[in-house]
């Protein structure tokens, strides 16, 4: 009786995983919001980087990791892995605060020249790897873009 019980309960979970390999799956996209800073020091620089991911399925999105790396004008300003174990329901949108620590002591006269010169907004590119599922993965790797104004990472 417990071999059938066992039998069944795993075929039950074999039932569920199929559907979570849905042809009907939809990537999520994840948008950089805001590069808030938090503090400027000489040798060490504090930022907390909004993400957005937006469900587009039927199911909810487990995430678990997310590596990245920010570029402003192709100058890199951050790279790093977040360890993120949250979800966003379905056909939903949820906002996530990653806090970033990083020392730009090297690029600081190539930045000092962008935020110098900079008469517009600036071009960001976040690039990254997100992987989702509790028990069988899915990696997105994703490329987004954008722009930031200078004045915005200059706290008052």
């Amino acid at each position: 009786m417990a071999r059938l019980l066992l039998i069944g309960v795993l075929l039950l979970q074999l039932a569920g995983c199929a559907s979570w390999l849905d042809a009907d799956y939809q990537d999520p996209q994840v948008h950089l919001l805001k590069v808030e800073p938090l503090k400027m020091r000489l040798l060490q620089q504090e930022f907390v980087l909004h993400v957005q991911v937006d469900n587009p399925n039927d199911s909810r999105l487990f995430i678990r990791y997310l590596g990245y790396k920010v570029l402003i004008n192709d100058l890199p300003l951050t790279e790093g892995e977040a360890s993120l174990w949250r979800s966003v329901g379905p056909h939903a949108r949820r906002t996530f605060k990653i806090a970033v620590r990083t020392n730009l002591w090297q690029q600081v006269k190539p930045l000092a020249k962008l935020l110098k010169g900079a008469e517009g907004p600036l071009r960001y590119r976040l690039e990254g790897e997100l992987s989702s599922g509790l028990f069988f993965a899915r990696d997105l790797h994703l490329s987004r873009s954008g722009e930031i104004i200078p004045g915005d990472l200059i706290p008052e």
